[in-house]
């Protein structure tokens, strides 16, 4: 792992959990995780560089999307971790995920319109099963709801 900055701006665990609107503890299991970073100071005190602010933005807004941990990470590790991501950084990172998350909002739209008939699960136990997944094709496909299923999930 490269070093932190010590020309960075740093704040204090406490300041970066009120303003990003976490608890300290969130923010040491974010850590522990390995999607931030913090340095020690000399009394043993964790202290964070302001950018982590964003990071804590960027790992919140896309686990209310429903996208894992392990892929956030994934994601982050591709900023630099010796600076402060640029917005080139951030550009590129939205274009990797482009379709992936189109492909996120097409399935919670198929969800959403098709929640009230049936999703397509194969179990034929509502009555409008019969005409949208007749003698139970879907359900040789496999289980779950086949219709809202992605081969990646």
């Amino acid at each position: 792992m490269d070093s932190l900055s010590p020309d960075a701006v740093w704040l204090k665990p406490g300041q970066v959990a009120q303003r990003a609107g976490v608890a300290v503890s969130t923010l040491h299991y974010y850590e522990s995780l390995g999607l931030i970073r913090s340095r020690r100071t000399a009394g043993g005190r964790r202290e964070y560089r302001r950018d982590t602010l964003r990071l804590v933005a960027f790992i919140r807004a896309s686990q209310t999307l429903g996208i894992s941990l392990e892929r956030i990470k994934n994601a982050l590790g591709g900023l630099p971790s010796d600076s402060p991501p640029t917005k080139r950084d951030w550009a590129r990172l939205a274009r990797e995920w482009r379709d992936d998350l189109s492909a996120r909002i097409d399935r919670l739209t198929a969800l959403r319109d098709n929640l009230a008939n049936c999703i397509g699960c194969g179990c034929l136990s509502l009555t409008a099963c019969p005409y949208t997944n007749p003698a139970d094709r879907l359900g040789r496909e496999g289980p779950g709801a086949r219709r809202l299923s992605t081969p990646n999930e």
